[in-house]
């Protein structure tokens, strides 16, 4: 008896898979995400792409295109502009120096001052008081800041009171060898409480049983911090810097408010100029171009932070 071959399941031909975003859940996906991406194209990539744009032309006042002049407005930037960068003098001059000093003294001030007063808070007994009342400033508004610490800083011994204290009568914010230092001590006041907040929390995520081997092997207080702790806030730590750095970067409205750039331009930022390249001297493209070395500058730390979430794990 002669046996016959039992036919297969009828099916769809073996093939290439189709990719997800074209089947059905794929479409759904997307129709659920539309509203914010269309968003964030009105919003964030049209913007983007108009004021790089802008940065290769010469506009009107009102920012209406006049003439593409290539890659002019950058060479300018950097090579003439001296309130941007003055590079004939030593040390180096101008907002793209004065930002780098903003990164590097208000980043690294308020990381560690946030780091120690979440160490220490977490040892002390009313430990939420103390975070509320170190947290505040971060609820006001940058602008409120610059006005309070304006008064802080008058002149008038009868007004400011870090002259009151100091039995003085220095105009902080009067002489370019202090202006700076001023507005980054004010800044990091305001600041201070977002690292403790961040670090804080971290902090409290550390096992407290590595902790107590630690204890009963017999390591003080600073080297379980140094060799356990500290290693462990890597990837808090990187958060909180690339927030801080984006902060400085973007940095406007203290400096608007406190010295409008002065004295002699001497505190003036990045944003500052764009601001008053665009508003005050009604140079939309030049604007522009600064605005695009603001993007150049913050997309690396993006990158850099995206890479550290993806092979990191943060403690919890």
């Amino acid at each position: 008896m002669s046996s016959q071959p039992v036919p297969g399941p009828v099916g769809r031909p073996r093939g290439r898979a189709l990719p997800s975003i074209f089947k059905k859940q794929g479409w759904q996906g997307l129709l659920f995400i539309s509203p914010a991406l269309l968003l964030l194209g009105l919003l964030v990539v049209y913007p983007m792409v108009r004021t790089i744009m802008l940065s290769f032309a010469d506009t009107r006042a009102n920012l209406k295109f006049r003439r593409w002049v290539g890659f002019d407005n950058f060479e300018r930037l950097f090579t003439r502009d001296r309130g941007f960068f003055d590079h004939d003098t030593f040390p180096p001059e101008g907002a793209l120096v004065n930002n780098l000093r903003w990164v590097v003294v208000y980043s690294v001030v308020s990381i560690g001052l946030g780091l120690l007063i979440a160490v220490l808070a977490a040892r002390v007994r009313y430990e939420s008081i103390l975070k509320a009342i170190i947290f505040i400033p971060m609820a006001i508004s940058a602008t409120a800041v610059a006005i309070i610490w304006k008064f802080v800083y008058d002149p008038d011994p009868k007004i400011g009171s870090l002259n009151a204290v100091l039995n003085t009568d220095l105009s902080w914010l009067g002489r370019t060898d202090t202006v700076n230092y001023a507005l980054i001590f004010a800044y990091v006041w305001a600041s201070t409480g977002f690292a403790m907040v961040v670090l804080s929390a971290a902090l409290k995520g550390i096992p407290e049983e590595i902790i107590e081997a630690a204890r009963t092997d017999g390591a003080n207080e600073w080297a379980i911090f140094r060799r356990i702790q500290f290693p462990l806030l890597s990837l808090p730590l990187a958060v909180v810097t690339v927030w801080l750095v984006i902060n400085v970067i973007k940095l406007f409205d203290i400096i608007f408010v406190m010295t409008g750039g002065g004295p002699g331009g001497a505190s003036e930022v990045i944003a500052f100029t764009m601001y008053d390249e665009t508003f005050g001297n009604g140079e939309g493209g030049y604007g522009a171009t600064i605005a695009v070395v603001m993007l150049i500058m913050i997309i690396p730390l993006m990158i850099w932070n995206i890479s550290r979430f993806r092979s990191e794990r943060v403690v919890t």
